[in-house]
């Protein structure tokens, strides 16, 4: 199948094919509910914590730069970008975990994985055409979404998925350059939100030779950390363009641009889009320092513990009284198993809205 192809036949469009899977995925239900996904805070903790949609819009506008200066389909980028987190959970990774591990213990050894059910929205869930489930989106975009930079070879994966994606090969090279682009943002967005909240302090990550060597360039400029939001905003600004030209050098006299590669490239082919080892070590290391600093403080776990909770009682609730799902996935219980269908109406919900059901179902959580 061609990069620009898709499983079903549309009508011509002024736009090119990545440009209309874009716009689709911007109009997508699913991608609203973004705004009120969790990042790293829960949505009620501030107005100006990064949620799931800003962190998408985020990732598209730097994976948008690199492919650009690359010479690589800037569209295909951005709409694998805005796409990438649309089968996150509410609360985070903890609440993708969670609905994995309550799947699992009731014997469904498939679970839940936020990649694949990123997959499953743009190519199942979302309901948009009376022919057909699905954005039908490209061959190429729905690969990005799919395998992100390395092959995807899963024991839970339906044996049509391998092949029609042919799951032993690396994506597209606009896949690989929305992978980092996402590293780049959560990294710097994630620090910015940190310090902004009073979690952690340019102090507690020098320990980090990476963001000492940020730090200088700020403090180059003449800005002291006194002078809070610049400051802040000046070591993001250096943070992601340190990140991006980094990438960019290294990365420039290894990639071929002449077309869009889908399903193609073999493993044993070296990826292109990447770092030097010594900032890939550096990058490690930060990394660490993160979890260990913010993603593990206390507050953070708190709030991610009654996260935790909400999946784990809606789950239950759910299995035991389906009569409490909305019509539009109790219809489905007469054609689809369950639990399956339970999973998907949890994965849907912002975090506002889980919080709220589950107080509906057991009283104030």
């Amino acid at each position: 199948m061609q990069a620009h192809n898709r499983f079903y036949k549309i009508d011509k469009d002024f736009r090119n094919p990545y440009a209309r899977d874009r716009d689709r995925i911007i109009h997508c239900g699913s991608f609203r509910k973004l705004e009120y996904k969790t990042q790293v805070f829960l949505n009620q903790d501030g107005d100006f914590f990064r949620t799931r949609l800003t962190h998408s819009i985020e990732v598209s506008q730097i994976a948008r730069s690199i492919t650009s200066h690359l010479g690589l389909n800037e569209s295909l980028a951005e709409a694998i970008a805005l796409a990438h987190d649309l089968g996150h959970t509410p609360f985070g990774h903890i609440g993708g975990d969670t609905l994995n591990k309550c799947l699992r213990d009731d014997g469904f050894e498939n679970g839940f994985e936020h990649n694949f059910q990123s997959f499953r929205v743009v190519s199942s869930i979302e309901k948009r055409y009376k022919d057909f489930n699905g954005l039908n989106l490209t061959f190429a975009t729905l690969e990005g979404i799919l395998k992100h930079s390395y092959p995807y070879k899963k024991s839970f994966l339906p044996s049509i998925i391998d092949e029609q994606f042919n799951l032993e090969t690396h994506p597209s090279i606009e896949a690989m350059v929305v992978d980092r682009a996402d590293e780049i943002a959560y990294i710097s967005h994630d620090i910015d939100d940190g310090i902004n909240s009073g979690l952690i302090s340019f102090n507690d990550l020098k320990e980090s030779e990476l963001i000492s060597e940020i730090l200088e360039k700020v403090e180059a400029e003449g800005i002291s950390e006194d002078e809070d939001e610049m400051f802040r905003y000046r070591f993001s600004s250096h943070l992601i363009n340190h990140l991006v030209f980094s990438l960019l050098e290294n990365s420039k006299d290894k990639i071929d641009n002449r077309e869009v590669f889908s399903a193609v490239l073999d493993t044993k082919i070296e990826i292109p889009i990447g770092f030097k080892p010594e900032l890939e070590s550096k990058i490690k290391k930060l990394k660490k320092l993160l979890f260990n600093k913010l993603y593990q403080h206390k507050k953070i776990v708190i709030k991610m513990f009654a996260g935790k909770q909400a999946i784990k009682g809606l789950y239950r609730g759910l299995m035991e009284e389906e009569k409490m799902l909305p019509t539009f996935y109790r219809e489905q219980l007469k054609s689809r198993k369950k639990h399956r269908v339970i999973a998907d109406y949890i994965a849907s919900m912002s975090d506002r809205h889980a919080l709220s059901f589950y107080n509906e179902m057991y009283g104030k959580l």
